[in-house]
């Protein structure tokens, strides 16, 4: 067995070149995906599909040769798993349709319809076998709080106020829809391990739109539970956390939620991080996406300096967030090469 660089920095050993990845470093900025993904069916379907998902999920790691690959799906396959109806359209990112009372509630289940995501452990059984013994292979989900924003509001949203709306007007109703999906939650990534995943990483992407109470009640409560049970079931697996846009809020994810790494946006002064978080977690982070499709000199500083800040503590350098579909290829080529060249 190779020694894995990204489990090394997560277990929080301290490496002159920080091992990386990239979130969404399978997607449409590669040609190579978009030729795949117009001989597919939809987005769900090809997150579905055992074959094409491992083939997108490998793409990356010819290209970049970085230290992890991450599952090609998505964060939705849970409630498609629970029984929703989920699609994907040009222009308007993901619908559903919309889950807001106790009726709705009651048609979702975690037994009935959990056959239809089946696929997806396979996926990960296919790109294990197909990855070199050095490469981590991270699995992942969405938090119950963020995937709970795209159930009620039924697509992406802009004020969240239907979502925040019920857990305020109702919030014993809502608390068991976060139940539901901390239970869906701990069965997906558990599946996910069973398969062969090395990491879980637990993506909050709207954790940063509550209010400090309800980021208590429905980011770190929910997301302790999740890395409390995984912990007991399979005590070596790696955990990243990634409540996006929290701000301050990052300490008690760090102290309260039980992850070894945590992912920091773009907002996060590397600095910061480094004085804060990483004499408790494994700081993940945290390039401008940005940054990364103007590239040259100003990427380079960029990275330089989240190197700099974070080099004397257990780091793993990623984006703030993920890669744009207008990203050239050509600049994550530059900048993983800058990656494995140690800082003079």
């Amino acid at each position: 067995m190779g020694e894995k660089p990204l489990i090394g920095s997560l277990d929080g050993k301290i490496t002159k070149c920080p091992p990386f990845w990239f979130m969404r470093q399978a997607g449409r900025y590669l040609p190579e995906y978009r030729e795949l993904r117009s001989k597919t069916g939809g987005f769900i379907d090809l997150c579905l599909n055992r074959a094409a998902s491992t083939e997108v999920t490998l793409q990356p790691i010819r290209r970049f040769d970085p230290d992890a690959a991450i599952l090609f799906s998505d964060i939705l396959i849970v409630p498609y798993g629970l029984g929703m109806n989920v699609r994907f359209e040009e222009g308007r990112g993901p619908l559903l349709d919309a889950v807001y009372d106790a009726k709705g509630l009651d048609k979702l289940s975690i037994d009935r319809n959990w056959s239809r995501i089946e696929s997806t452990y396979e996926t990960v059984e296919s790109v294990k076998s197909q990855l070199d013994a050095d490469k981590t292979l991270i699995g992942f989900g969405g938090s119950p709080w963020t995937v709970a924003t795209y159930m009620v509001e039924g697509k992406s949203s802009k004020d969240y106020a239907a979502v925040k709306g019920w857990a305020y007007r109702e919030t014993e109703g809502f608390e068991r829809l976060i139940n539901l999906l901390v239970e869906a939650t701990i069965k997906h990534l558990s599946l996910q391990i069973d398969a062969g995943a090395d990491v879980i990483k637990i993506f909050d992407t709207w954790a940063g739109v509550l209010s400090p109470e309800e980021y208590q009640k429905w980011v770190i409560k929910p997301s302790s539970k999740i890395c409390s049970e995984l912990k007991r079931r399979y005590p070596n697996v790696k955990i990243i956390g990634f409540p996006k846009g929290v701000g301050i809020g990052y300490l008690d994810f760090a102290s309260k939620v039980g992850v070894d790494g945590l992912a920091i946006d773009t907002s996060v002064p590397p600095e910061w991080a480094a004085e804060f978080l990483q004499n408790q977690v494994t700081v993940q982070g945290n390039l401008d996406p940005i940054a990364l499709i103007e590239g040259g000199e100003r990427m380079i500083d960029q990275a330089r300096n989240i190197r700099e800040s974070l080099q004397n503590g257990p780091f793993v350098f990623n984006l703030g967030h993920g890669v744009l579909p207008s990203t050239p290829v050509e600049n994550l080529i530059t900048l993983a090469e800058f990656l494995r060249t140690p800082l003079q």
